[in-house]
């Protein structure tokens, strides 16, 4: 642990024992924590990127029912979650809550998984963002500008707004989530009022339209339109009273994105017509949205909604952003990073140093495709392809498999403290959710091929998928290594702040 004399030797880092191990509470109420989660599943995003894909990859027209069955599953992975979040505060959230159930060894493996996952998904956003800066440049100012530049400075941007305070971040991420959800609404309302041939056909909800080989690799990729909403109790620390605003927002964000985004992909139907969109989504791909807006709001709105497009998914990696650096922070508070790591930043509470941290992979992730993509490839826009497609699915997977252990782990705690009886409903729910989410993780990894449009025999199908194997597989080996060499740190694994201040009573009390 590093001494209080080395610490003033860093500028900007509090020098206070225990209190710089802690993040600043009562800063977040319940509506800048839902805007902070919210942001991070970039509606505008999902709607114009991820619904088009999975029509046309998958074929299946039946997309908003499985928003429906999804929002089912992840209520129910809620319900246990949001219990667990009564009796856990901790800025590590999902490693803290599978290490109280299922032990610091599974903890440590689990905080490694989530920093890799939502390292992946906030860096794999950067490829996309610069490829479609760059367009509006080439459309609006006639200005030819390589898709790393804005990416780069976008890099740059967000780690200073994760410098600094988490109010600042919620208000930028408010404003613009806001925005980009009205303006998703005025389309639906658009189609609803202008249907295609077929009316306002529900055919969508159809059950029979989700039969066939593809539904489950269907789910992965609508699944990855939820990822947030579970970041709540990341925040934890910054609330007042986290008992209540953490469930609240659970509540209040998987609900809301599943009736949203199952109206919204209803409404692609509706202007296309279920039988066409399947073909359309093929044709027009992520320009799918933007033609059906173009005839029916006009040019100027169009034009509006490829800025929101630019914003929205800026929006959602400051979000992504903020919930690495948490994470980083609570892993060096546990001694699972270096201690520089569990330090905050004394002029504004935030997690300084992990901050920095996701801010040098992002930097470097994206330097390491800028030169990919100088060489000759026949196509200038894989390597920015890729970078969204393969970091996006590799963070989808890790997420997923994290929220079925956290699962588990609701069952292991409440069961080991003796409240199997009373949680009982709960634990069922548990048992439901990690069941369905380990079903939808198989399909994930037995289709990784299709996620990422390799070919069916590319070595992509394996190893990228690996690399969040190879997280899991550290992390227990870190686990295991901390309990033999070092036991009283690995006792405090998923402890947090909590740890220190019994620490303090203790010495107080000696």
């Amino acid at each position: 642990m590093a001494t209080e004399s080395s610490s003033k030797s860093r500028p900007g880092i509090s020098t206070f024992k225990g209190q710089d191990r802690a993040l600043r509470a009562g800063r977040l109420g319940t509506g800048g924590l839902l805007l902070s989660v919210l942001a991070a599943t970039a509606p505008l995003m999902v709607v114009a990127g991820v619904m088009p894909t999975t029509f046309a990859v998958m074929g299946i027209v039946g997309q908003p029912l499985l928003y429906v069955v999804l929002g089912v599953v992840l209520v129910l992975f809620s319900v246990g979650y949001a219990e667990m979040s009564r009796h856990v505060h901790n800025a590590g959230a999902f490693y803290a809550y599978i290490s109280r159930g299922l032990g610091g060894t599974a903890g440590a493996s689990a905080a490694l998984v989530a920093l890799v996952a939502y390292n992946a998904l906030q860096v794999g956003i950067y490829g996309i963002f610069g490829f479609e800066v760059s367009g509006l440049f080439a459309t609006y100012a006639d200005l030819s500008v390589a898709w790393w530049i804005p990416a780069l400075v976008a890099a740059l941007v967000v780690g200073a707004l994760g410098w600094l305070k988490i109010d600042v971040n919620a208000r930028v991420l408010g404003v613009l989530l806001i925005v980009e959800v009205a303006l998703v609404v005025i389309f639906d309302l658009a189609a609803v009022a202008d249907p295609a041939a077929q009316g306002l056909s529900l055919h969508a909800f159809n059950p029979d339209t989700l039969s066939g080989a593809g539904v489950g690799t269907a789910l992965c990729f609508c699944i990855a339109a939820f990822l947030g909403f579970e970041q709540a109790p990341v925040y934890a620390e910054e609330t007042s009273r986290p008992h209540i605003l953490v469930p609240r927002v659970m509540f209040l964000a998987v609900s809301g994105v599943a009736v949203f985004f199952a109206l919204s992909s209803w409404a692609l139907t509706v202007a296309t017509g279920p039988s066409a969109v399947v073909a359309e989504s093929q044709k027009q791909s992520a320009g799918l949205l933007f033609g059906l807006t173009e005839s029916r709001l006009g040019g100027t709105f169009t034009d509006v909604l490829h800025v929101l497009f630019v914003t929205g998914m800026f929006a959602a990696m400051l979000s992504f952003h903020n919930v690495v650096a948490r994470y980083a922070f609570a892993m060096g508070r546990e001694g699972l990073l270096p201690a520089a790591f569990g330090r905050t930043n004394s002029a504004s509470g935030a997690p300084g140093t992990g901050s920095l941290l996701q801010t040098a992979v992002s930097v470097v992730v994206v330097v390491v495709f800028a030169i990919a993509d100088d060489k000759p490839t026949g196509d200038p826009t894989v390597p920015v392809l890729h970078l969204f497609t393969w970091f996006g699915n590799i963070g989808s997977l890790g997420v997923i498999l994290l929220m079925a252990a956290a699962s588990a782990s609701v069952i292991a705690f409440f069961v080991r403290r003796g409240a199997a009886g009373a949680q009982a409903w709960r634990l069922v729910t548990s048992a439901l959710a990690g069941i369905a989410l380990l079903v939808i993780a198989v399909y994930t990894v037995k289709d990784f091929d299709v996620l990422v449009g390799a070919g069916p025999g590319s070595s992509l199908s394996w190893v990228l998928p690996g690399i969040i194997g190879l997280a899991v597989v550290v992390g227990l080996a870190q686990g295991l290594l901390l309990r033999a060499r070092r036991p009283e740190a690995h006792a405090r694994i998923g402890l947090g702040n909590e740890a220190f201040q019994l620490e303090k009573a203790a010495g107080e009390a000696s």
